[in-house]
């Protein structure tokens, strides 16, 4: 889903709400989410996830076009786990299927 498409979402669920409104409150939550990541804070929504940053450490990489070897500093990268809710939600057990075996 588009930045587009959970604007449109979120309009269609509350009708009340004009295309201005709605594009200023996904803005909002984005733009707070990424403020928090940014000082460093950990953002957590029940049911959902939580979303942090990591430092990943300083390591030799290489240059995909040359093959030469460079040194590639610490980063930090955001990091998003799935709350307890969303990962069941998504490894719902599937019924009635049987899974085909490919014959060897």
């Amino acid at each position: 889903m588009t930045r587009s498409e959970l604007i449109t979402a979120l309009m269609q669920k509350n009708p009340h709400l004009q295309l201005k409104e709605a594009t200023r409150l996904v803005n909002i939550v984005f733009g707070t989410i990424t403020s928090s990541l940014a000082e460093g804070s950990r953002v957590e929504l029940r049911g959902f996830g939580a979303f942090s940053v990591k430092e990943r450490d300083p390591r030799i990489g290489r240059n995909p076009k040359t093959g030469v070897q460079v040194q590639v500093g610490k980063k930090l990268v955001p990091f998003f786990k799935t709350g307890k809710e969303l990962h069941q939600r998504l490894n719902k057990p599937v019924t009635g299927s049987k899974r085909s075996r490919s014959s060897v």
